[in-house]
């Protein structure tokens, strides 16, 4: 009876990466994050621009706070594409009030605003002519007049804390992907032409490697963003830039010793060109440490995404990064409030350590000797 043929190298790279728990774990978490990330205004509960429906009366509640909230319609409201409201939320110029209390009277709807200081138990007068027209006044109450639980309590500016953190994910999801696939594009160009042609060329991109290798990350990251001014995509080239040398460096290391190898020797006799030599046999044989150092390159992209964020030249208000979102309550740590730190601070420590466990599972798995 004929021996069954033996599974190949990649079959059983998959098998020890299934058999990989935390591995496993940590690729389901991602794809449920990334998941978020797409859909962060379908399931976010304010889905407004950046969740920037403000209600500084109810600012710092804690998770699970509840309150009543009045809408008051914009007259001059936009309208836009369905398609891109989901992905990317709706210009909601609509004012919310939250109220403690609200009776009908014949001006309109008398209400008690939220209050916890002084001014508790004024009343005011929503005039009804400020609603759409036509609609009994019941249809009003019904219509405009909901109870909202914030289930991870509000911000410092009354901002509902859960949407902004869903939203900020997407921050963090696109630093990584933009970083990475820079990084990827020039440090892989750049260590296979090095690792291949040798001589000057080599010597030259590795005196390039070499100074920026001994810039410390931050630093350049920092000089980068001043040069190129504030903003959300101005970080993106900033931390993309400076991780391609680990990447040039690996890919260098790899292209020097597979090329010595007898089927691109046989390559050569054959007449291949040098492009096709190393785009069809050297870098396909070269790139599972590749991939390894990709997913620790996506943590540190977040890191370093958070970190300017926090020093005021990352992603600029109000778009949710979480890092600004540490910047803007860490001072509360000692308020009795720290939740409003921990929560976006435990949402980029757990990312991170995601990325380092399927970077660790994916390392075990490629590894041809283990």
């Amino acid at each position: 009876m004929a021996s069954k043929p033996s599974k190949s190298l990649s079959n059983k790279a998959l098998q020890r990466f299934r058999n990989n728990l935390w591995g496993v774990f940590s690729l389901a978490f991602i794809i449920i994050c990334a998941l978020i990330a797409i859909f962060a205004y379908a399931i976010a509960p304010d889905n407004s621009k950046n969740a920037n429906q403000m209600h500084l009366s109810i600012h710092s509640k804690a998770p699970g706070f509840t309150v009543e909230l009045l809408t008051i319609p914009s007259k001059n409201r936009e309208k836009s594409f369905f398609l891109n409201e989901f992905f990317f939320g709706i210009s909601n110029t609509d004012s919310e009030l939250p109220i403690e209390s609200y009776n009908i009277s014949e001006q309109g709807i008398e209400i008690a605003p939220y209050s916890e200081g002084e001014l508790q138990g004024l009343t005011k007068v929503i005039p009804f002519d400020v609603f759409p027209s036509g609609l009994s006044n019941e249809a009003i109450v019904r219509s405009y007049i909901k109870e909202k639980t914030f289930i991870l309590g509000t911000d410092k500016y009354g901002r509902d804390l859960l949407s902004r953190m869903l939203i900020g994910i997407r921050i963090s999801f696109s630093i990584g992907f933009v970083a990475v696939f820079i990084s990827l594009l020039v440090g892989i160009s750049l260590g296979a032409v090095a690792g291949y042609y040798g001589g000057k060329i080599d010597a030259a991109i590795m005196w390039l490697i070499n100074v920026t290798w001994s810039i410390p990350t931050l630093l350049l990251v920092i000089a980068i963003t001043l040069a190129l001014g504030k903003g959300f995509w101005q970080v993106f080239i900033a931390v993309g830039i400076t991780m391609w040398v680990e990447v040039a460096r690996v890919v260098r290391g790899q292209v020097l010793s597979i090329k010595e190898m007898q089927y691109v020797t046989a390559a050569r006799a054959l007449g291949y060109t040098n492009k096709r030599i190393i785009l069809k046999h050297v870098l396909p044989n070269s790139l599972a440490p590749v991939i390894v150092i990709s997913a620790a390159n996506f943590a540190s992209a977040i890191l370093l995404e958070s970190g300017l964020s926090f020093l005021g030249i990352g992603a600029q208000p109000p778009m949710p990064s979480w890092g600004a979102m540490i910047k803007d309550h860490y001072s509360y740590i000692i308020l009795g409030k720290a939740y409003l730190a921990v929560i976006p601070g435990l949402g980029i420590m757990s990312l991170v350590m995601a990325f380092m466990l399927i970077g660790n599972a994916l390392r075990d798995a490629l590894d041809v000797k283990g």
